[in-house]
């Protein structure tokens, strides 16, 4: 039970951190109190509702969202023995929880009956699902060695060479792809502040936008969290306990992402999606068939 609050506290610590981050890269300066007043500020702001709005889907968006981050962390190990959910086919569900963000998005650029929101939707759409593809085929590569799509085994299978190892061109197909995935720079343009107003989210305020709001940042540290078990070897690592380890490989990543994303510039969309389906898909394929040739040899 204590070993359970302690890795509570160190989740909390990990979304603080990747919000201090986030707004330091976005700012260039360090604000630690910032997600205290962001979270005060939308907690009390007023919640206004375009005219023409979808009242179902407006209401059931972000918390779908927020649903689907969560459920994507729950099957994800957090040291060998400690998982919230142990599945079988725990590979297989982390794709399903990803596809429901491209869902929730699409019905969160629907519902407010506006021009921005709904191109941001629709650009969710077609982003996540170009790179959906990179991202199902690097995992499919990782449950190839393992032989089994538990995700304890697949950490297991890393016990000797780590994944990055094993598989570059996999590791680096599935950051990009949860670099997307996560409207994250350079893949921001459908909610991008300049072009449509903030896209998808423009219509949004108050608690709504503030679900939203933290669902990313689960998100994100979801990501970051399944790039450590997937690739980086999960809980193993020398002289300090499998849950620290875990965390400092995922904090790692998570804030590689804001580095990343500074230093890359802004991709058109149409670009983003050419680069997926010509380049990302094929690189993609190609690593499942050099696993499979490892594998035989």
């Amino acid at each position: 039970m204590m070993m359970w609050i302690l890795i509570l506290c160190l989740f909390c610590v990990s979304i603080y951190a990747i919000s201090v981050v986030e707004h330091w890269s976005i700012y260039r300066h360090w604000d630690f109190m910032y997600p205290f007043s962001a979270f005060a500020s939308s907690f009390v702001q007023e919640d206004v509702k375009p005219r023409m709005h979808d009242r179902t889907f407006l209401q059931t968006a972000p918390i779908l969202f927020i649903v689907a981050a969560v459920l994507s962390v729950s099957v994800l190990p957090f040291a060998k023995e400690f998982i919230l959910v142990k599945l079988g086919t725990a590979a297989l569900f982390i794709n399903a929880a990803f596809a429901y963000i491209m869902v929730s998005m699409v019905l969160a650029g629907w519902a407010p009956n506006g021009l921005y929101s709904m191109v941001g939707g629709w650009r969710f759409l077609g982003q996540l699902i170009a790179y959906s593809m990179p991202i199902v085929m690097a995992i499919t590569s990782t449950v190839m060695r393992a032989e089994s799509m538990d995700m304890t085994e697949i950490v297991k299978s890393q016990y000797e060479l780590w994944n990055i190892i094993y598989q570059p061109l996999g590791f680096i197909l599935f950051y990009l792809a949860s670099l997307a995935l996560a409207f994250l720079p350079p893949f921001d343009i459908p909610n991008s502040l300049g072009e449509l107003s903030g896209g998808v989210f423009s219509e949004y305020t108050g608690k709504k936008l503030l679900i939203f709001r933290i669902g990313r940042l689960i998100l994100i540290f979801s990501l970051a969290l399944a790039t450590a078990n997937l690739f980086l070897g999960g809980w193993f690592g020398p002289f300090l306990p499998g849950f620290v380890w875990i965390f400092l490989k995922t904090g790692a990543v998570a804030i590689s992402y804001f580095f990343f994303g500074r230093l890359m510039p802004r991709l058109r969309h149409d670009h983003s999606l050419e680069w997926s389906w010509k380049y990302g898909t094929p690189l993609a394929l190609i690593n499942i068939l050099w696993v499979g040739i490892l594998l035989l040899l």
